[in-house]
């Protein structure tokens, strides 16, 4: 099958998840075990009876290697399983650096989540070093060159790539910035804070979800759910509490 001016996200799995299909059509002949999506490079993470690896669209091994597990390509490197332990490959299917982590995520901003053997979390560059020597509980993905993280201590704050401090705040839970705003948790419950680490509000949530063009969705304590503005201001309730119940 030709592949000419072709998007990946046209090539979807099959019902069966044994083979991946384009416009309802099987792109391949070969059966696999399980598969994967396809990722730039035009590579998709697949299993057979050999292990798992990496096909080209016209479903053959783009490497010799075979693997515990595979996943996605990411800025040219896809996490492994293999013997060793986790890891990442290049396209060519070769270790960017020796596989002895207990877990990887997947490279975003060509930097990437790691949990060591110790249970320690932090951040490696394209080539496995560590972007800063501290060792966290847990750390994010970056986004727009900055990640939330959760510290020794159990609280959690925001790190540029170097693993200096963006501000110097701290919450109980707290998620990575969206459009200038990230989720915060303290003892009174959820809220959104700027690039500063300052509360944008003075309202608590029982949940609350990132802005999405200018208003996010929230549910406060007595369950009702609402749409709030980037001042905090309710501008629409959802459903309130006796819609809920039925009542």
């Amino acid at each position: 099958m030709k592949f000419t001016n072709m998007n990946l996200r046209d090539i979807k799995i099959s019902k069966d998840g044994t083979h991946h299909i384009l416009n309802g059509e099987p792109i391949y002949e070969k059966r696999f075990q399980t598969i994967l999506k396809f990722h730039q490079p035009g590579l998709a993470p697949v299993i057979d009876e050999a292990g798992a690896y990496h096909i080209t669209m016209n479903g053959l091994p783009a490497y010799k290697d075979r693997f515990i597990k595979t996943f996605g390509y990411y800025f040219d490197k896809a996490a492994v399983i293999a013997n060793t332990g986790w890891g990442h490959i290049n396209i060519k299917g070769e270790l960017v650096y020796e596989a002895n982590y207990a877990w990887v995520g997947n490279y975003q901003e060509n930097v990437c989540t790691v949990r060591d053997q110790r249970g320690k979390y932090y951040h490696i560059d394209d080539i496995g070093e560590r972007l800063y020597q501290e060792d966290m509980l847990y750390v994010g993905d970056f986004n727009e060159d900055i990640a939330a993280i959760r510290k020794k201590n159990g609280l959690c704050t925001h790190i540029y790539k170097d693993g200096s401090f963006v501000h110097n705040q701290y919450f109980l839970d707290l998620d990575v910035y969206h459009k200038g705003f990230a989720r915060a948790r303290d003892n009174r419950g959820w809220f959104h804070v700027d690039l500063s680490g300052n509360q944008i509000y003075n309202r608590r949530f029982r949940s609350i979800e990132p802005f999405y063009n200018g208003f996010a969705f929230v549910e406060d304590y007595k369950k009702i759910r609402k749409i709030i503005n980037e001042t905090g201001e309710i501008v629409h309730v959802i459903l309130d509490k006796i819609q809920e119940e039925g009542k």
